[in-house]
This record gives structure tokens, C-alpha cells and sequence, in this order.
């Protein structure tokens, strides 16, 4: 008897998703824990494995849909034995889904494209496009944009010459026209919307990622009461011991970065004003015994934040290898939903873009998140006199239904004297 393979919700905010890429093709046969298809979420672009065992007998959704449901049948599984040609019937009719379809323009961006008007079948080709278009799928359309890569000098392999994830990962940005303006047609007409706002304009469409954030951020602005608290840190006790230990850490390929030390400084914050490290939840006020720092990772989808999983209880080293390899995944889209779904409370650092100070946004259902600045030389009053220091400002934002603002200060405290007194992180 047939089997239906239905899109899976790979997280739990999951409602739809694009089918990146079919790894199996009709007549392939597969066993439970293969890798069928690349799925891109609300989060990350996931390998989706087999559960079943059968031979494929059709594939119902094809690769680059996007907006595909969840529960939606995808694919068809036929077993040992089962004539392919009758277990197709076996799938309902699936949705149509738009094809996406890149302008091949110079300087246009591969979101702003619209689609093509054919569903679920892209337009015929004998390479990659198809009159002034480029048929691309979305994971290879992201991957071109991290390379620095012109879709328009890229082959494609897929079906009806659809340019997938090898064709770009096996391109160079040489692939790039030297001259693209040369070969650019003429400038669009300005779309306008009227009225005063009448500057010319793109329409960029949105990705899941992008979406989710911005939903969860506009539900955290309106539904959660933000209180800001604000501290200055002095850092040169922090910075020499980074450099010390780096020294000795050395030989061991291992390299702390101040965010690090943040990290868990953060943890141990949380350790000391374990009122801090709650989360409101109706009637119930949850308070964690363990601190998981989600810390916040700019990747080429969208801001993500993956988690350091006990960061109170993990030295030094530890959490600089655990996060280097997270950082990694995450501009990668690799990450998997147990590294980014969670968390006790945040870090988000934009001091490397030379940012002083700003107030960051709450991620629910956590109840605070550290928002740190850059580090730089201010005049520091010590023992009556005026002293050049290196200065970070660091600011708290609190849920204020779970968080009291005497307890988010002691929190900050905490964490100032932790960085100003940092043999407390590795002790």
C-alpha cells in the first residue's frame, strides 16, 4: 500500500515551509534515517530523513515550492513490490506553488523577483534561464548572495535547467559578468505609492525567517512591558585576562573573544540574582535553575539566536569552541532546532559595529536580554582622579510583569563586577 509523505514541522513555530531541494528521485529506493530533501523553516534550512521504507513513486511537491503546509503530502512512497504507475493515485491533489523566478538584472536581489504566473512547473530551458529570468531555488539563491555569485553565469543542473545548491556551490564569483551594467537591461520604471512617499522603490519579499521576526518582535513590543537599566563596565582587568589566558590557551587552537567572557558573565550574573532568570507565563512565574545564554547571531536570513546550553557551569574555553561552531551553523543555516529553541535569557553585542549603546527587544517567553556596546577610551574617575579607561556600556531589558527593576539592577551590578573583577569567571 502506498505511503504519503507529508511536510514535517521541523520546529515547533513551524507552519509552512519551502522545499529547498528533492535529494532522491522517483524510482530511488529509501530506508528509514535517509536524507530525502533539504526543507527551509521559520529558522533554518534542515535535511528532512526518511521515516518509511519504499521506493519513490512520485514526487507530488516539486523542489523551489515555497509555502508548503504543514501535513501537506509531498511525496509518494510505493512498497517492495508495489507497481509505481498505481501508487501515484495515492496522493490527493497537492496546492499549486509558485515557482520563483530571479529577474536577471544587474544589482536587482533575488528576493524582489515575482513569481512566475505557472504553478508547480517551471518554465521550460535549456540552461538556467529563460529570456531576461533565472529559475534558481531559494537555498541556492542564498548561498549565490553569501559567494558573491551572478546567477545569471551559472548552469543549472536541476529539472528544466533549475539552478540548485551544487551548481552554485561548485561555482566561484568569477561566474560574475565583468560588466554587468553592459549587460543590464535599461532601468526600471520607479514603482511609487503615491501621495508624499513618492521616492522609487523595491519590493523585497519576505523569508520565513524574516517573518517570524518580525511577528515575535511586534507581539514582544506590544505585549510585554520593557524596562531599561543601563550600567558603564570597565573592561581592562576583563581584556588583560582574556589576553593572559589566550596566551596560555594557545597551543590548544582555542582563542577567547570578549563576547565569551560575556557569555559568561552573564551566566554567573544569573547565578547570583537567580530572580533574573525567569520567564512570565500567566498565573506562573517559571525560574530556571540552569542559565542558557541564547546569544544573537547575524546569518544571512535573518537574526538567529543560537543557544550555550549551562553556561554558568561551563568554563571558558568550552563555551568559545561551542560557540564558534554555532556561529558557524547558523550563517550556514545548519543550524538544527535544539541549538537555537530556547533559552533562559540573551546576549546581543553590537559592539564590533562600534555601537556605544542600544536597548534591545525582548525574545519571548524570555523575561530579559543584555545588549552591549562597544568598548572604548572614556575619562574614568579612580581614587579622586580623572584616568582613561576602557568603557562599555551595557543595558538590560526586563520584562517588567516578572521582573521587578530592584532585581534587574542587582543583576546588572552583578555583572559589572563580575567584568571588572573577572577571576570570578574562571573560578
Amino acid at each position: 500500500m502506498p505511503t504519503q509523505i507529508k511536510m514535517p514541522a521541523l520546529s515547533p513555530t513551524m507552519e509552512e515551509g519551502t522545499l529547498a531541494k528533492w535529494l532522491v528521485k522517483v524510482g530511488d529506493t529509501v530506508g528509514a534515517g535517509d536524507i530525502m530533501a533539504e526543507i527551509e523553516t521559520d529558522k533554518a534550512t534542515m535535511e528532512f530523513e526518511a521515516v518509511d521504507e519504499g521506493t519513490v513513486a512520485e514526487i507530488v511537491i516539486p523542489e523551489g515550492s515555497e509555502n508548503v503546509k504543514v501535513g501537506e503530502v509531498i511525496m509518494i512512497l510505493a512498497e517492495e513490490g508495489e507497481d509505481l504507475d498505481a501508487a501515484k493515485g495515492a496522493g490527493a491533489v497537492a496546492p499549486a506553488h509558485e515557482e520563483t523566478v530571479v529577474p536577471a538584472k544587474a544589482g536587482t536581489s533575488a528576493e524582489s523577483a515575482p513569481p512566475a504566473p505557472t504553478p508547480r512547473e517551471a518554465p521550460a530551458s535549456a540552461g538556467a534561464t529563460s529570456g531576461d529570468r533565472i529559475i534558481a531555488s531559494p537555498l541556492a539563491k542564498r548561498i549565490a548572495e553569501q559567494k558573491g555569485i551572478d546567477l545569471a553565469g551559472v548552469k543549472g543542473s536541476g529539472p528544466n535547467g533549475r539552478i540548485v545548491k551544487a551548481d552554485v556551490e561548485g561555482a566561484t564569483a568569477s561566474a560574475a559578468p565583468k560588466t554587468q551594467a553592459a549587460a543590464a537591461p535599461g532601468p526600471a520604471k520607479p514603482a511609487t505609492l503615491g501621495g508624499d512617499l513618492d521616492a522609487p522603490y523595491e519590493a523585497l519579499k519576505l523569508n520565513n525567517v524574516r517573518k517570524v521576526i518580525a511577528r515575535r518582535l511586534t507581539e514582544a513590543k506590544q505585549t510585554i512591558p520593557h524596562i531599561y537599566l543601563t550600567v558603564d563596565v570597565r573592561l581592562d582587568a576583563l581584556l588583560k585576562l582574556r589576553s593572559q589566558l589566550n596566551a596560555s590557551l594557545e597551543a590548544d587552537g582555542v582563542k577567547l573573544s570578549v563576547n565569551d567572557l560575556l557569555i559568561k558573565a552573564l551566566a554567573r550574573a544569573l547565578q547570583r540574582v537567580p530572580k533574573c532568570n525567569v520567564s512570565f507565563q500567566g498565573d506562573e512565574l517559571f525560574e530556571y535553575s540552569r542559565q542558557d545564554i541564547s546569544v544573537a547571531v547575524a546569518a544571512p536570513s535573518g537574526l538567529i539566536t543560537p543557544i550555550i546550553r549551562d553556561a554558568g557551569r561551563k568554563g571558558l574555553a568550552q563555551i568559545s569552541t561551542e560557540m564558534k561552531e554555532l556561529a558557524g551553523k547558523a550563517k550556514d543555516g545548519k543550524l538544527q532546532p535544539h541549538e537555537f529553541q530556547g533559552g533562559t535569557a540573551s546576549l546581543s553585542n553590537l559592539g564590533m559595529f562600534g555601537t556605544k549603546q542600544f536597548d534591545a527587544v525582548i525574545n519571548p517567553p524570555q523575561a530579559m536580554i543584555l545588549a552591549v556596546g562597544a568598548g572604548e577610551q572614556r575619562p574614568w574617575v579612580e581614587d579622586g582622579q580623572i584616568v582613561p579607561a576602557t568603557v562599555m556600556s551595557a543595558t538590560g531589558s526586563f520584562d517588567h510583569r516578572a521582573i521587578d527593576g530592584a532585581d534587574g539592577a542587582q543583576l546588572m551590578e552583578a555583572l559589572k563586577q563580575l567584568c571588572e573583577n573577572p577571576m570570578g569567571l574562571v573560578v
